[in-house]
């Protein structure tokens, strides 16, 4: 659960307020579902050394530096000073994380030291995507294992009375990333700089009715804000996505929300 780690495209600036918002989401049921299914791939044993590039507010730090224990380590890393400090104050009772500020295509980490690495939710942020997975590669020793997971927007199924204006609002939301469609390309591109895939799963996130505390909930605030602040470049008047976020609340009301996404998640070995 992470905050863009690279000099991508995205325009969300992760200071401490928005810190507080991507920790509420990553406390909902659907996020926290999720935390568990990259633990469960990572399988972690205690001693082992382990990087969380795009740490975020520490939630995933927290938890690895658990399993790991004292006599492991968890090296949390994040280009955002909020997301740090959060991370940091999240994890003060544990000596065994540390964290810093850096970018996902400079890891201040040792090379070949790590036992595992992963990056959730960071490298569709990254423009240098191949520079961040050599950096990666770098820090793991041999035989150690990669996770990535990221989103492909392509797979979002979501339930509006306006199709076309759902479409306008979302090629917008797409200006935040680098690449909104990452994970068709993250296995030749893990391949290419020296990995083998040993595993490849689809994490969806699904909301059936609407609920505030959700991914989903968070995602429809987080989409309005940012749609009303670059919706111009792309031909929206603010009368138009109100109307957009109005329909939503509309649906939810009806019990008629749908929303549907999926996350990619990739386990490789060095």
């Amino acid at each position: 659960m992470s905050t863009p780690s690279g000099e991508g495209s995205a325009k969300i600036e992760f200071d401490a307020r928005a810190a507080k918002a991507v920790e509420a989401m990553y406390l909902t049921p659907d996020v926290v579902g999720q935390r568990v299914s990259v633990l469960h791939a990572l399988a972690l044993l205690p001693g082992e050394r382990v990087l969380d590039i795009g740490t975020g507010p520490g939630l995933l730090a927290e938890d690895i530096a658990k399993l790991v224990g004292r006599d492991g380590h968890v090296r949390g890393l994040d280009i955002s000073d909020a997301m740090v400090t959060a991370a940091r104050t999240r994890c003060a009772a544990l000596p065994q994380a540390s964290f810093a500020v850096c970018p996902a295509t400079k890891l201040e980490a040792e090379s070949g030291v790590y036992d595992a690495a992963v990056a959730t939710q960071v490298f569709e942020y990254v423009d240098e995507v191949d520079l961040a997975l050599k950096e990666l590669y770098r820090t793991l020793r041999p035989g150690g294992r990669a996770l990535v997971l990221d989103t492909d927007w392509d797979s979002l199924v979501w339930h509006s009375s306006d199709r076309a204006r759902m479409r306008r609002v979302l090629n917008c939301w797409d200006d935040h990333l680098a690449d909104p469609h990452l994970p068709t390309t993250l296995a030749g591109r893990l391949r290419r700089v020296g990995f083998q895939l040993t595993r490849v799963e689809v994490v969806p996130l699904l909301s059936v009715g609407f609920q505030p505390h959700s991914y989903a909930g968070g995602m429809l605030k987080a989409i309005h804000g940012f749609v009303r602040q670059h919706g111009e470049a792309h031909g929206l008047a603010s009368a138009e996505i109100q109307a957009w976020y109005d329909d939503q609340l509309r649906l939810a009301e009806k019990n008629a929300f749908f929303f549907s996404v999926n996350r990619y998640l990739f386990l490789a070995v060095k």
